[in-house]
């Protein structure tokens, strides 16, 4: 058996090696960047309308102008117009150039309009007031995504307004889900009395969906012969193999000896925490991962967010922030085990405070609809006391 921290390790060093491809950026959100992006252009490329309103030289309101003349209208997407007379306006819309021989824009509930005039109301006004200056934002040629960050849809509309309509991202492992036992029927059925609807698979599919990883779900039966040869076949197609069930110490648990036959190297099996203890891991010697994890809903779920998200993030370069929140109420808890208490997390006067929410025990997936994420309790201490920080994982 292993504690906590020596299974992290092990895990971590066992990485997914990612390759680098193409995408269109429509299908680019989630995924990981593998480019600099650079500007094409100036951020505006040109000095741009911000309101709706006039545009005026700001010397002819210095000396003490305050009618103008309208002499056109600059629309959003025309080419630049000219002012001819200083003395007099352009009408202007959001987004449209600032014309020529204009330097200030007065919206235009700062204004009265007249037969065809513009008359400026008592407000104060400064140069270049209501213009987005070209270049503000950003220069020609300056980096404006860097490798290794989430895309995220701020990002892909930066990918648009440079012209990249295909971007270089990190490939994403192919993920088989997996969940066995006899007494697990499908969600369209009507369990008999000793039977249950397969949701893990569900659940484990779902989370590696909101870290932009699509995964296709399988289902065994307890039989060695068909499982060996179902993962067989699994590991030949598939980067990373997640099995839920199958892993404990019954008559029935053929999950490890199968890994065995089909040349998968166990690196641990056991590992010192409540939920979770069951939990697998190995690898093949072509790099395949395989996370064994235990069935009762609650353990599948604390580890994948306590070991495989980490992974996966490690896999793909993303630096992640450990998170701690505060335990709001003293907790007690005997065995000499790191145990992941669920908890519900709010913020209160700027910190993360924990309230226990432990349900029924690892079975009791209906109690997760209380919870935000687990708290992670050290193994060498059974009493925690209100107002302690301890590592929090987050799956909300």
């Amino acid at each position: 058996m292993v504690n906590v921290k020596e299974a992290t390790s092990i895990i971590q060093t066992s990485i997914y090696r990612p390759v680098v491809q193409k995408v269109e950026i429509e299908k680019a959100v989630g995924r990981v960047l593998a480019e600099s992006i650079v500007a094409d252009r100036d951020f505006p490329p040109f000095n741009r309308v911000a309101m709706d309103g006039i545009a005026i030289l700001f010397a002819s309101w210095k000396e003490g102008k305050h009618s103008f003349f309208i002499e056109a209208i600059q629309a959003a997407g025309e080419p630049q117009k000219k002012l001819n007379d200083k003395g007099n306006c352009i009408e202007v819309m959001t987004g449209a150039m600032l014309p020529e021989g204009t330097d200030t824009v007065i919206m235009y509930e700062d204004l009265k309009i007249e037969n065809g005039v513009a008359i400026i109301l008592n407000i104060d006004i400064s140069i270049q007031k209501n213009i987005h200056v070209r270049a503000q934002d950003v220069r020609s040629g300056e980096v404006l995504l860097n490798p290794g960050m989430i895309l995220s849809p701020a990002e892909i509309a930066l990918l648009a307004s440079v012209g990249k309509n295909e971007v270089e991202v990190l490939s994403r492992p192919r993920v088989s889900i997996v969940s066995s036992g006899d007494e697990l029927v499908a969600v369209k059925a009507t369990p008999a009395p000793h039977q249950i609807r397969r949701s893990n698979t569900y659940a484990l599919q779902a989370a590696m969906l909101t870290l932009g990883c699509d995964s296709d779900t399988f289902h065994l039966p307890d039989q060695k012969e068909s499982i060996v040869k179902a993962l067989r076949e699994m590991i030949l197609k598939y980067d990373v193999i997640i099995l839920s069930g199958g892993v404990s110490k019954g008559k029935f648990d053929y999950i490890p000896d199968a890994l065995k036959e089909i040349g998968i190297k166990k690196l641990f099996h056991h590992v010192n925490q409540r939920p979770g203890k069951p939990f697998w891991f190995g690898v093949s010697d072509e790099g395949k991962i395989v996370f064994a994890l235990p069935g009762n809903p609650v353990s599948t779920y604390m580890c994948f967010y306590r070991y495989i998200k980490p992974w996966l993030y490690k896999s793909l370069g993303i630096e992640v922030e450990t998170i701690q929140a505060e335990l709001a109420t003293d907790f007690s808890f005997e065995p000499n085990l790191t145990y992941f208490l669920q908890v519900e997390v709010n913020l209160e006067k700027g910190k993360l405070r924990a309230y226990p929410r432990q349900g029924g025990g690892s079975g009791d997936f209906a109690n997760l609809k209380e919870v935000t994420g687990f708290l992670e309790l050290p193994s060498d201490r059974s009493e925690f006391k209100s107002g302690e920080v301890f590592d929090y994982f987050s799956f909300r």
